[in-house]
């Protein structure tokens, strides 16, 4: 059988975009999984930072997009949970203000699949294998429920949110202007709603709504209009009128990090090796900064060092441990917070809202992080 420089597992935006990448250092790389078939009811989005935006221009990925298929954010609106008597505390964040051209970019998921699907075909450096074809190195990009990982026998720390997130497309009766806005609500119920194209162009809306299991189960099984009630409720007219145009989905919530991400020959990216509450929409963003990271210790690694060196892949593993680490911690601490249903500190988190809007500096250290700068 012939051997590959690397192979990797998973055909998701991650395993494709390190397959990508690694193919452009000239090296052989191998698709263990066969393309997926593209679903006309998919209603996934990507919310991408600066950095996942500068790799996928760099793999000649990013500019092949459809123009509708990728929506900058200019602002982003947070807003706490209010009662009968506390007010809700609220945060802002501007691109303007911040000197960006925007604070990320929403992203439909499909079409990024399908442009990094067609550049994998295009490149003369990556070819279908079986999954048992011989490699200096392994790249397990299997998602959350990685079998390859757990054949190896590395152990998946995860903590169970008992909630779920609730997706799905909307249009609004008023242009979103490039405003994203966040809602956190009692019991860690955060709705979100990330500007978009589609299908209506400068009135579309993805939904990811994170609540408790029955709660989302509830929703997940409402009637149409009895659905949009209840999110035109939760949102007050903040964003205008909101009507479903696309299907619903779920899945389970959970915080949950791999007790290693390399080993002798093989190396763990993206939701293998760490998932963290959607809440920051960081998920795919720390994906592919494992893939540039594994990219630059690759590319920068001795000539008489192999791919598979285990102390090669520590390097990488130093080098994620940091950022992967504090987004799983940050997500979970916000997500408690707010999980908290005393009037006490139900106070003290609105409070802290409105008084981060007012420190600048910190505002500007917190973007900067968010767009991996």
């Amino acid at each position: 059988m012939q051997s590959v420089d690397v192979l990797v597992k998973g055909r998701g935006a991650v395993g494709s975009a390190l397959a990508l990448s690694l193919a452009a250092q000239g090296l052989t790389v191998g698709m263990a999984e066969p393309a997926p078939a593209v679903r006309a009811d998919d209603i996934r989005t990507y919310a991408l930072n600066a950095a996942s935006v500068q790799l996928l221009t760099e793999l000649k990925v990013w500019d092949s997009l459809p123009p509708d298929a990728a929506c900058p954010v200019y602002d982003m609106v947070i807003c706490g949970d209010a009662s009968d008597d506390q007010p809700s505390g609220r945060l802002s964040f501007s691109a303007w203000q911040q000197g960006l051209r925007e604070l990320a970019v929403i992203v439909d998921a499909a079409a990024l699949d399908q442009q990094l699907a067609t550049a994998l075909r295009f490149s003369p450096h990556v070819r279908n294998v079986s999954a048992d074809t011989p490699a200096g190195l392994t790249a397990l990009c299997e998602g959350r429920e990685s079998a390859a990982r757990a054949a190896l026998g590395v152990g998946f720390d995860a903590k169970p949110y008992g909630h779920s997130a609730v997706a799905s497309r909307l249009v609004a009766d008023r242009p979103h202007q490039g405003v994203a806005r966040q809602w956190f609500a009692a019991g860690g119920e955060v709705l979100a709603l990330l500007p978009f194209d589609r299908p209506s162009p400068g009135q579309s809306y993805g939904l990811v709504w994170s609540c408790h299991q029955d709660k989302a189960n509830a929703l997940l099984a409402l009637p149409e209009a009895d659905f949009e009630r209840a999110l035109n409720e939760a949102t007050g007219g903040a964003a205008g009128l909101l009507s479903l145009s696309g299907t619903r989905a779920g899945w389970p919530l959970a915080l949950a990090r791999a007790d290693a991400v390399s080993g002798p020959g093989w190396v763990l990216l993206g939701d293998a090796a760490h998932v963290v509450h959607p809440l920051a929409g960081q998920g795919l963003n720390l994906g592919l900064g494992d893939v540039a990271a594994l990219s630059r210790v690759i590319a920068a690694r001795e000539t008489w060092r192999p791919l598979g060196d285990e102390r090669l892949l520590r390097r990488y593993a130093r080098e994620r441990a940091v950022p992967t680490l504090a987004m799983g911690e940050l997500t979970d601490a916000l997500q408690r917070v707010f999980a908290n249903a005393s009037p006490a500190v139900r106070g003290l988190r609105n409070r802290g809202l409105d008084a981060l809007d007012q420190l600048t500096p910190l505002k500007r250290w917190l973007t900067q992080r968010a767009m991996g700068l």
